[in-house]
């Protein structure tokens, strides 16, 4: 099994792991910046991890100064090439040079003194979540290495691609080189036996190195602090989130935080992670089917979409059908008015050409004018005159007999335009706004609300409510949710309520796109007994000229006057006041009620009372 050894690791925190299908650990290894597996990972202040050469390489285009970057592990730069150690002995090999890499990138360059110039605040782009670290001064160097991620990667690298990933000795000559079999920690190099022997004699210092197995990452052996190198994290800052030295925790800038130490906050920390992957692995059922959830609606997003765009393509057919079959009828009328228009002026047009060929009637005029017989004239010359007085008015006030112009067959359609350059897919109903001065509890629950100017139109609402269990306000628990749903006004009526609750209520609206947002809550408290519903009796010891009962007898009013003045006066000079009484007509022999009443501003003496009888 290619994750054995994974398997192993969790089975050491006391987990049992269930293999997942498809599961890919790589993704987890991956740098952000180079997308590829991390080498020498840093942790960020953002808690991100990323390769220091390629947060370097950031820094450096970002116009930071230009740092030394180490040679990559597979580049022949990276091996030494010398002669060989069979044939002589060359110096112990040097340590990388990744910390001169940070100090130069974080700050100081030759020929600069830090005292010159004011320290830069460096701001380095976290590809993971989008925003600008700030490093501080230091810039890299206030970031530890992730030694737990380099563990990982080493540890997959063994495990999946070993016969791939092979290191080679660094000190042997490349036509000779053999496979490196140890890593030296101290040396941070790799070895083959003989060279091993070769760097480390016995009885000398050398000797006593920690050897490794072979890898492309050494990793210091414990971690220490950024700024005293010979102190060990031993605590843990929980407000900062830092690991501190005990230099560091002794700093007035860690002054009243929750500090705890190193132990405890890993064993908390690894109590935590342990229960949050028993928990995951305990549940891989309800991410499988999640996974069937989303993998549904993916399938039905493209059916829907399709479906959507064939209605789409209908309304936009049906409205270019109304167009076409609109712009037939419109033509057909105009061609009609045409037809017409044409005819009368063709005949006006004869007419007027008859005047012009027709030359008879001016001859005959000529001979009748001939005529001396007055008698004879007279007869003749009437016709003769009437046509020719015709003819005299037809030149004098010629008209056409249709207008040409067509100018009352010109359309404005500006607003179907508007209309359809406003055409768009219906939008879900806004969320409604409560009326909280319309919005009540007495023995129902009374609910109003409305839509914002710029909603789409509601077909009809849902209203929900729930009674909340516990402590007043927006605090405790609540039961579950019960609906009123095909609401059609803007308000509702809910009934059938528990005495002396709190309900909370909240409103939706739905069309054709569907359901909405929710309105703001509200919370109502039900009376603490039953609602007590009577009518005003007017029988007994109503003045009608103080007091006047409303409409239904539900109300009383007092009536302004000379009257009500005096019985004002007389009651503030102490003197006495017959008092006007309004007795309901239900009596009350038992239990307990809740009933309500409002005075108006402009009342004057009011004073409620519920007196007790008893009958011996």
């Amino acid at each position: 099994d290619q994750f054995g050894k994974l398997i192993k690791v969790f089975t050491s925190l006391g987990m049992t792991l269930k293999l997942i299908p498809n599961m890919n650990i790589e993704r987890e290894l991956h740098c952000p910046v180079c997308e590829e597996m991390v080498k020498q990972p840093i942790v960020l202040p953002c808690m991100h991890s990323v390769c220091v050469l390629c947060a370097a390489e950031v820094l450096v285009q970002r116009g930071y100064p230009p740092p030394e970057l180490p040679p990559e592990p597979n580049t022949p730069t990276s091996s030494p090439i010398t002669r060989s150690p069979r044939q002589t002995r060359r110096p112990p090999p040097k340590t990388d040079r990744l910390d001169r890499v940070i100090r130069t990138v974080c700050g100081t360059h030759p020929g600069r003194r830090r005292k010159d110039t004011p320290p830069v605040i460096m701001l380095f782009p976290c590809p993971t979540c989008g925003k600008d670290v700030e490093l501080g001064e230091r810039g890299l160097a206030d970031c530890l290495r992730n030694l737990t991620l380099e563990r990982i990667v080493e540890r997959y690298r063994h495990t999946v691609s070993l016969g791939s990933m092979a290191v080679m000795c660094q000190f042997c000559k490349p036509p000779q080189a053999l496979e490196a079999t140890k890593g030296c920690a101290d040396c941070r190099s790799n070895f083959c036996n003989e060279c091993f022997k070769l760097y480390h004699p016995w009885g000398t210092p050398r000797a006593q190195h920690e050897h490794i197995l072979p890898t492309h990452s050494f990793r210091p052996k414990v971690l220490v602090c950024v700024e005293h190198e010979q102190e060990r994290l031993q605590f843990y800052c929980r407000s900062c989130q830092r690991l501190l030295c005990p230099l560091c925790k002794l700093r007035r800038a860690h002054s009243g935080h929750k500090i705890m130490p190193i132990a405890l906050s890993y064993q908390t920390l690894k109590e935590k992670i342990t229960k949050e992957m028993n928990y995951i692995l305990a549940n891989q059922e309800s991410v499988q089917a999640q996974i069937t959830q989303v993998e549904s609606g993916i399938a039905q997003t493209e059916v829907h979409s399709t479906v959507a765009k064939e209605q789409l393509n209908q309304c936009v057919s049906e409205l270019r059908g109304v167009l076409a079959e609109r712009q037939g009828a419109l033509a057909m009328f105009l061609e009609g008015a045409r037809a017409q228009r044409a005819g009368t002026l063709n005949a006006q047009f004869s007419e007027k050409q008859s005047l012009l060929e027709n030359a008879a009637l001016l001859t005959y005029t000529q001979e009748l004018l001939k005529e001396t017989d007055q008698s004879c004239f007279v007869q003749a010359a009437r016709v003769t005159h009437n046509r020719l007085v015709k003819a005299i008015e037809n030149l004098q006030h010629f008209s056409l007999s249709a207008d040409p112009s067509f100018r009352h067959f010109q359309m404005d359609v500006s607003r179907e335009l508007k209309a359809l350059s406003s055409m768009d897919f219906i939008q879900a109903p806004l969320a409604p706004v409560i009326d909280t001065q319309k919005t009540l509890a007495y023995d129902q629950l009374y609910l109003c609300w409305r839509l914002p100017q710029d909603s789409a139109p509601a077909w009809h609402y849902s209203v929900e409510y729930q009674r909340k269990v516990g402590s007043s306000g927006s605090n405790g628990t609540h039961c579950s949710w019960q609906h009123l749903d095909d609401v059609g006004g803007t308000s509702a009526v809910i009934d059938k309520l528990e005495m002396d609750s709190v309900y909370v209520l909240r409103v939706r609206g739905c069309n054709k796109a569907g359901f909405g947002e929710y309105s703001e809550e509200v919370y109502l408290h039900t009376p603490p007994a039953p609602v007590l519903s009577f009518c005003l009796d007017s029988r007994w010891g109503l003045h009608a000229e103080r007091v006047a009962l409303g409409k239904g007898q539900t109300y009383a009013r007092s009536v302004p006057g000379m009257t009500l003045l005096q019985a004002a006066d007389r009651a503030l000079t102490s003197c006495h006041l017959t008092s006007d009484l309004l007795v309901a007509d239900v009596s009350i022999t038992q239990g307990r009620h809740y009933w309500a009443c409002s005075v108006e501003p402009g009342s004057y003496l009011v004073k409620v009372n519920i007196e007790i009888s008893t009958l011996n």
